[in-house]
């Protein structure tokens, strides 16, 4: 009963907004570009985020990929868009994230274990509220052109968002709400060649930061841990053709706003698209040291552990309805504070099955397991901050992680999008346990049933 309650909860939030925003027809072209202008780039979002197929991802599809920088339809709405920045060629956007997760546990200390970004439980969460302003460093493909990208965030899952030196300096240790700023960045092209100079999303794995640009409320444990999400630094895209371009750039670390160990890490990769746009494969990778040589450095030797980790990306549409997605990460890290110096090793592989039932409803399912060799990526739960959890302080959880997780994407509305899901969270310990003892339920069981659903609302 208590289960069925809860689920009754988080359902709600969608359903009061979709009585609010029904539309008489929900055609899927209307869907897609309603999606291409929540996360604006050359290819809705493709790009910026590197995340092919983001609008296969929620759900629709329109010729493989999504329409570029064409308006919505009558029956999708925006915000108005202020005289000064239209005559400069920007636009402004945003959404509205909120959800609710019910644990079976019914956890004592209120956190779903280390879930990422819906790990409270029994409460609601105001994931997201972001906006963002935009120009495309659009040239036609010669000739030069320049734009830049601006998001603010405020919300829960600022806790995951952190920079040294940027939000940290915003936001207070003990709270549950803040502000974070995804990306600043100028961009300039020239011919074929692109370059950001600023503050950007990283190029590795297959989620994103933008809730419009996953097929579910949960994050993966690989992209939630494994892999960096934010960076600050240069980053150049160059297309070689109309399948292949490569990517190369450089950047303070990992959540670094300003760097703690003076050494720049090197971030690149290479992606490749099939001529009828069905199948795309991206590898990329991160080299670099974390470490800030402050505690909780195990050695107080600043960017002695070199970090090499890398994501393999492929995409492939199975059938005109059903998209498969595999995603392979590993990551090495030396000198941790493993036994005094050793070695950690991490790596995984996602499965994700995309079904479009049709205009209004998507089918989904993430099936995923991720190694932890020496219990340096996983942590949580709680606030971050707060609870001075650090992912990498080579005190998490030994062993290998497994989630399975299905979710159905309801879009009533061009700017609804509602994501009911349950997942099951299930962890093999091997080795000895650390402080934080088991990941679910308080520290006390090796698994855990989760219902939730979110509703995301676009402007």
């Amino acid at each position: 009963m208590k289960i069925a309650t809860h689920m009754l909860k988080g359902v709600s939030l969608g359903l009061v907004a979709a009585t609010l925003l029904w539309g008489p027809t929900v055609r899927a072209e209307d869907v897609c570009n309603s999606i291409c202008d929540d996360v604006p780039t050359a290819d809705c979002g493709c790009d910026a985020y590197d995340q092919l197929g983001a609008c296969d991802a929620m759900g629709v599809t329109c010729d493989g990929l999504c329409c570029k920088g064409k308006p919505a339809s009558n029956e999708s709405w925006s915000m108005p868009q202020p005289s000064i920045f239209q005559n400069a060629g920007f636009k402004m956007g945003g959404w509205l994230q909120q959800g609710f997760t019910a644990n079976a546990s019914n956890p004592a200390d209120g956190f779903n274990g280390p879930l990422g970004t819906n790990d409270w439980d029994d409460q609601y969460q105001l994931n997201q509220f972001w906006l963002w302003l935009h120009r495309p460093a659009d040239n036609g493909g010669s000739g030069w052109a320049w734009g830049g990208h601006l998001d603010a965030i405020y919300g829960s899952d600022f806790r995951f968002g952190v920079n040294h030196g940027l939000e940290d300096r915003i936001n207070g240790a003990d709270q549950n709400y803040g502000l974070v700023i995804p990306q600043a960045y100028l961009e300039v092209a020239y011919n074929a060649l692109s370059i950001k100079f600023g503050h950007m999303a990283a190029i590795l794995d297959y989620e994103a930061v933008p809730a419009v640009a996953n097929p579910f409320y949960s994050h993966s444990y690989s992209y939630a841990y494994t892999v960096p999400q934010l960076v600050t630094g240069v980053l150049a895209d160059y297309k070689i053709s109309d399948q292949w371009s490569v990517q190369a750039g450089t950047h303070r670390g990992w959540f670094m706003f300003e760097d703690l160990n003076d050494q720049w890490d090197f971030m690149g990769g290479v992606k490749w698209n099939s001529l009828d746009k069905k199948t795309s494969l991206a590898w990329a990778c991160n080299y670099g040291p974390q470490d800030p040589g402050l505690a909780p450095d195990w050695n107080k030797i600043p960017g002695d552990q070199d970090r090499f980790v890398y994501s393999l990306v492929l995409q492939h549409q199975l059938t005109e309805k059903l998209r498969y997605v595999a995603v392979h990460n590993l990551g090495i890290e030396e000198n941790t504070p493993i036994n005094a110096g050793d070695e950690a090793e991490w790596y995984g592989l996602n499965q994700y099955f995309l079904y479009t039932i049709n205009p209004r409803w998507a089918s989904n399912l993430r099936i995923e397991i991720l190694r932890d060799d020496d219990g340096m990526k996983i942590a949580g739960p709680g606030n971050y901050p707060a609870l001075s959890i650090d992912a990498n302080d080579g005190f998490g959880y030994v062993g290998d992680f497994f989630a399975l997780t299905y979710g159905l994407t309801y879009t009533p509305h061009p700017n609804l999008r509602i994501r009911p899901e349950v997942r099951w969270d299930y962890f093999d310990q091997d080795g000895p346990l650390g402080p934080k003892g088991l990941p679910f339920d308080s520290g006390d069981q090796n698994d855990q049933l989760t219902f939730a659903a979110d509703a995301v609302i676009t402007f």
